[in-house]
C-alpha cells in the first residue's frame, strides 16, 4: 500500500446526522466500527457533531482515524477551533481546509502543526464543481496530502481533472456524497437487478453505490453519513474486495439512472 493511501475503505460521515446528539452518535459509531469502519469525518460546520463524535469515541480513540476540518475566515478563529479539536480528540489524523475557506492563510500554520505531530495529514475539500479550478491550484502547490470531493453516478465532475491530478501527486481521495445525500438511495433496484453484483459482496443498493466509488482505484475512502446504526453496519461491508469491474460499474450507473 502506498504511503499516502488511506483505503480503500468505507468511513463514516457526520453531515446532517447526529449533530449535537451524543447519545445517537454513541449508537451509530460502535455499529460502524464493529463492521470494520475506522475513519470518521466531521467539521465545525456540522453543528455539535465533533463533540458528539468525541464522546462516541471515548475508550476507542486509538482505533479511529479522525478526519475533521478548519472552517474559519481568520487564522485566529481557525487556531481557536483547532485547540478545541485537540481537547476532543487528542490529535487530528486528517485536518482539512473546508470548502477552500482562507486556505492560503491556514496552510502555513497547519503545516506547522503537522510538523509538531499534532496533525498527521493536511487536506482540502470542496463540494462544488464551480470551485474545482481553485482546488486544482491548491493541489498544484504539492502541500496537501488529501482531497475530499463529491463522487457518485450523478456527480462525476471530479473525474475530469481532480482525480487524475490526485493520482499524479499521490494525494489520498476521500469521497463525500457517495449516496448523493440520500437522493440515489431513494431509488430501489430489485434483487434481480442487483443479482450480478452479489459475487462482489453487494447485498443492498447503498452497498452497490459505495462499492461503485471505491472501485475507482484513485479513491481511498467513501464517507456516507447515516443516523441508523444498522445502515452504518451494512455500509461498512462495501469496503471489502472484490471490486467492481467496468461492466459492473456501468450496471450501477444504469440502475442509478445516470
Amino acid at each position: 500500500m502506498e504511503e499516502r493511501r488511506l483505503g480503500p475503505v468505507v468511513g463514516l460521515g457526520t453531515w446532517n446526522t447526529f449533530g449535537g446528539d451524543a447519545a445517537l452518535a454513541s449508537r451509530v459509531v460502535p455499529a460502524a466500527f464493529e463492521a470494520g469502519t475506522r475513519l470518521v469525518d466531521s467539521s465545525p460546520m456540522y453543528g455539535g457533531a465533533e463533540a458528539s463524535l468525541a464522546e462516541a469515541l471515548e475508550g476507542r480513540r486509538d482505533e479511529a482515524v479522525v478526519a475533521t476540518k478548519i472552517w474559519s475566515q481568520s487564522v485566529e478563529e481557525g487556531q481557536a477551533h483547532f485547540a478545541r479539536q485537540l481537547e476532543w480528540f487528542g490529535r487530528i489524523d486528517v485536518e482539512q481546509v473546508h470548502n477552500l475557506v482562507s486556505w492560503r492563510e491556514h496552510l502555513p500554520w497547519l503545516e506547522g502543526e503537522r510538523d509538531a505531530g499534532r496533525i498527521s495529514r493536511v487536506g482540502v475539500t470542496h463540494y462544488s464543481p464551480g470551485a474545482f479550478g481553485e482546488l486544482e491550484q491548491a493541489l498544484a502547490t504539492k502541500r496537501f496530502e488529501t482531497l475530499q470531493v463529491p463522487l457518485n453516478p450523478d456527480e462525476r465532475e471530479c473525474e475530469q481533472r481532480l482525480l487524475p491530478l490526485a493520482e499524479e501527486l499521490g494525494i489520498a481521495v476521500l469521497v463525500m456524497r457517495p449516496l448523493g445525500e440520500g437522493s440515489l438511495v431513494r431509488r430501489h433496484p430489485s434483487a434481480e437487478e442487483l443479482e450480478p453484483l452479489v459475487p462482489f459482496g453487494v447485498r443492498t443498493w447503498p452497498q452497490a453505490l459505495l462499492k461503485w466509488a471505491l472501485s475507482d482505484p484513485r479513491v481511498d475512502v467513501v464517507i456516507p453519513a447515516t443516523a441508523n446504526p444498522e445502515h452504518a453496519h451494512e455500509n461498512a461491508a462495501a469496503g471489502e474486495p472484490p471490486w467492481l469491474g467496468p461492466d459492473e460499474r456501468r450496471l450501477v450507473e444504469q440502475l442509478a439512472g445516470a
